[in-house]
């Protein structure tokens, strides 16, 4: 059976609107009349509607594509560990956390599954529709639990992983909105000065017909020019902001400039650490899946947000493929820590390789929270420093031509 989103009047001529399964829409427009409800649209939850309403289009992919946020993955894969736990059919499991959910496109996504899985396919072939949603990673895991026979503890390391992703991002995050709001609270104070209060002084200027100090001048220039032609400026940025992220789609663009911030040093630190805990750590649960090395270290490198380390991660996956050991590839490219380099050798001589490249991945982002505070500390005060002599070279312009007055008078 399949999914399908219905929209329907009830007996008081209110719209309602929900998911059901069945073989066809006429199944489903039977099913709601035996509920009294009345059907206006019903539509396979994998696809949308078209003009007519028997009239279907491919599976919802791209930007159409279903999505669920890192929280609400997190907590389906813990509620499908539960429930498989407890000897469930996988069918009824899905089923059971589509029930659970009150968010219709979630049920849609996870019915569509359950009628996969229904039909005989297993669930990573049922995920492999929705990989917007479900990634190569959880899917390549889902298809080791299953070949293994160990499910439910794979969702459970599936849950936990997911859940400390997010936990990361949330903390970077947060990092990242305090500095953020200072260069906002920063532009606005010394655009409001320049727009509002220099233009009221410049009247008064104009009328002591004296020659005016070089940076008053200036700062009436500014001022004119923000505000007889901010709007240009203003455009010219949202414009710039438009084509540079057009450009970063390119992966040429990309690339060059994921290889321009690693030239940089505060700011290469923090990537690369950001991004060899996430291979290092998406390593570890692969193979502790029960995922081959090669397989592991594909989809790992997939995770990098860096194009300029992912392409590190696929020569190291080369290499191994080649017969080289781990560490041996991962020492031979720049951008993997020396530390995880030898924890990674310390595994393979050990037979312990999973639980080094967790322990390193813990290292690994505790060394990125530390770096992050110590940055965070030093923008701080280097803020203020700067808008306080922003702040104080305007209050000096305007005071300059005040202070030759009282000179002149005297």
């Amino acid at each position: 059976m399949a999914a399908f989103k219905y929209k329907a009047l009830d007996t008081s001529g209110k719209v309602v609107k929900g998911v059901l399964e069945g073989d066809s829409e006429r199944q489903i427009r039977a099913q709601l009349r035996t509920k009294s409800l009345r059907p206006i649209e019903v539509a396979s939850a994998g696809r949308r509607a078209a003009n007519s309403a028997s009239a279907e289009i491919g599976v919802r992919r791209g930007l159409f594509a279903p999505r669920l946020s890192a929280s609400e993955l997190a907590l389906i894969t813990r509620q499908m560990a539960t429930l498989v736990a407890s000897a469930l059919p996988l069918d009824e499991c899905l089923q059971a956390a589509a029930e659970q959910t009150r968010k219709a496109s979630t049920k849609a996504l996870l019915l569509q599954v359950r009628s996969k899985v229904a039909e005989g396919h297993t669930m990573a072939h049922a995920m492999a529709q929705f990989p917007q949603t479900f990634g190569d990673m959880y899917r390549a895991m889902v298809n080791a639990g299953e070949q293994a026979g160990q499910l439910g503890p794979v969702l459970e390391q599936l849950a936990d992983y997911t859940e400390n992703r997010q936990h990361t991002a949330q903390k970077l995050q947060m990092a990242l909105i305090y500095p953020f709001v200072l260069i906002g609270v920063a532009i606005a104070v010394v655009t409001a000065l320049m727009v509002f209060v220099v233009p009221e002084m410049v009247g008064i200027f104009a009328q002591t017909k004296t020659d005016l100090p070089p940076l008053t001048v200036a700062l009436i220039a500014t001022s004119d020019f923000l505000t007889n032609h901010g709007w240009i400026l203003g455009l010219a940025i949202v414009a710039l902001v438009i084509i540079i992220r057009r450009l970063l789609k390119n992966p040429t663009y990309k690339k060059m400039s994921d290889a321009g911030l690693l030239r940089i040093p505060g700011i290469r630190r923090v990537l690369i650490g950001m991004d060899t805990a996430r291979f290092s750590s998406t390593l570890s649960i692969l193979m502790a899946s029960g995922v081959p090395l090669l397989d592991a270290l594909r989809i790992a490198g997939a995770v990098m947000n860096n194009l300029v380390l992912r392409a590190a991660s696929k020569e190291v996956a080369a290499k191994v493929q080649e017969g080289s050991s781990l560490n041996r590839a991962l020492s031979q490219e720049a951008f993997f820590p020396p530390m995880m380099v030898h924890m990674v050798a310390s595994g393979e001589t050990s037979g312990e390789l999973e639980t080094m490249l967790e322990r390193s991945a813990s290292n690994q982002e505790r060394e990125l929270e530390a770096t992050l505070g110590t940055v965070m500390g030093l923008f701080e005060p280097i803020m203020v420093v700067v808008m306080g002599g922003l702040v104080l070279t305007i209050v000096m312009a305007i005071l300059l031509p005040i202070f030759d007055l009282n000179t002149m008078v005297r």
